[in-house]
């Protein structure tokens, strides 16, 4: 009788199943312990492919920032300047129909970037882009105020804080909003 092997758990494993325990538990659950608890799997494991936790925390922030910053890519690629505005809006703020783990714990990374300096450094680049992105992109609107940005990007970060993973309606309001500002210029 031959025993049934497991297959071996890879480095993307091992991130996704951080970003599930983030979003569940929060960053306590981001150890070499209780992610292999989670996984039924060894520590052993774990260090085979992260040196350590704060390599791990590391790589987990980066793959976080490298799918925020795909998503301002794909949000950009509308035909008219307002509509990539408005995608742009809305990819910031939808979380519960995104299909990306990593776009699902946004909230979670900001809770975790509230305790942690690396987390914190992480949303700040995040940020940044994303304000950045929001600026030229109302600036072609003939929207030149970065404080406009700042309020579209507060009130997705706010919608996505206050999803309702039933229906999530942060997409239709931060649209509105959108529109609303544009209709006003």
């Amino acid at each position: 009788m031959t025993a049934l092997r497991r297959p071996r758990l890879t480095r993307d494993y091992w991130l996704l199943a951080g970003f599930e325990a983030l979003c569940e538990v929060g960053p306590a659950a981001l150890g070499a312990e209780p992610l292999a608890r989670r996984l039924g799997a060894t520590k052993g494991s774990f260090y085979w492919h992260f040196a350590d936790v704060p390599a791990y925390s590391a790589a987990l922030l980066a793959l976080w920032e490298e799918d925020a910053a795909q998503g301002l890519e794909v949000a950009s690629q509308a035909a008219t300047e307002a509509a990539r505005l408005r995608g742009c809006a809305q990819a910031m703020a939808a979380t519960a129909e995104a299909d990306s783990l990593t776009r699902r714990a946004e909230s979670a990374i900001r809770a975790w970037a509230g305790t942690d300096p690396i987390a914190a450094e992480a949303v700040a680049r995040v940020d940044t882009a994303r304000l950045a992105r929001l600026h030229r992109l109302l600036s072609a609107c003939d929207i030149g105020n970065l404080e406009m940005a700042r309020i579209v990007y507060a009130a997705a970060i706010g919608m996505q804080a206050m999803r309702d993973p039933a229906r999530d309606q942060a997409a239709p309001a931060i649209g509105s909003l959108v529109d609303l500002i544009l209709a006003l210029r």
